[in-house]
């Protein structure tokens, strides 16, 4: 304390100039419009950019929660998409992701295999969110894969890169379809095969999911035609198609059930069985 006695007596003009000096600041302010106004203004500047900066730090903080948000919605949007549905249409309370013939739910990968023969990847989605096997994967470029087998909260899936996988394929173009597989050799691309010789094909062309397929909406996206191959001894075409998705580098997906899909197969089976 007496120490702080000491300062002030020391410093007691200084002190008492800097107080005057705030007494007549503020008079001024107070009594002038203009002057007020330019304090307020520096000070919301102030006071705004600490805010700004704070709001930057609290976004980046919740990419996390949007991008998550975002792939919700996004699902709710393919689930349109792929029912060919008005949205003028649809009443606000429903869920989108539930209408029509396909339901999508959104999921990610966390674990995903790509230099192997028979490729698997994981999923954070099983069947406690509805998830069984033979459901199609997909994300925003094209498809990934088909649910495999699956736990509470987990799901395994073949990827296309996967020797045993086939898939109803088509050429966009032309709805010539084949059966596309993969020859286990470069990850960046699958193989149509099955595509009749009086096909019209060139490279380029888009391939995309065909009709035929229960598992996958028709014309959901896979790559484009980058070779064509000949064989002589039989009447097909077999086609190199560039994935539009890199399959080493995958995120979230959604996965789509064709509610249909087992009233389809049990009528199948029905002729199979006479």
């Amino acid at each position: 304390m007496q120490q702080l006695f000491t300062f002030i007596i020391k410093n007691s003009t200084r002190l008492l100039f800097l107080l005057l000096l705030v007494i007549s600041l503020s008079l001024t302010i107070q009594s002038h419009s203009y002057h007020r106004s330019k304090v307020i203004n520096s000070a919301n500047f102030i006071t705004g950019g600490v805010y700004e900066r704070i709001n930057s730090v609290n976004e980046y903080l919740n990419l996390k929660t949007e991008n998550e948000g975002l792939a919700n919605e996004n699902a709710r949007l393919k689930s349109l998409l792929y029912n060919r549905k008005d949205t003028t249409k649809i009443i606000d309370k429903e869920l989108l992701s539930n209408f029509g013939n396909y339901k999508v739910i959104q999921s990610k990968i966390i674990n995903n295999s790509y230099n192997v023969h028979e490729n698997f990847l994981t999923i954070n989605s099983g069947y406690a969110r509805g998830v069984k096997p033979d459901m199609g994967v997909v994300n925003s470029k094209g498809i990934i894969g088909i649910v495999e087998n699956t736990s509470k909260n987990y799901a395994t899936v073949i990827s296309i890169l996967n020797i045993k996988s086939q898939i109803n394929a088509k050429i966009k173009k032309t709805n010539h379809f084949g059966t596309l597989t993969w020859n286990g050799k470069n990850t960046g691309y699958v193989q149509l095969i099955d595509v009749p010789r009086l096909a019209s094909v060139k490279k380029g062309d888009t391939i995309v999911t065909g009709a035929q397929s229960i598992i996958f909406p028709e014309n959901v996206n896979i790559g484009i035609i980058h070779k064509i191959y000949t064989d002589d001894k039989t009447n097909y075409f077999t086609i190199d198609v560039k994935l539009f998705n890199d399959m080493t580098s995958l995120g979230h997906v959604y996965i789509i059930e064709n509610k249909d899909r087992k009233e389809i197969l049990e009528l199948e089976n029905q002729n199979l069985d006479e």
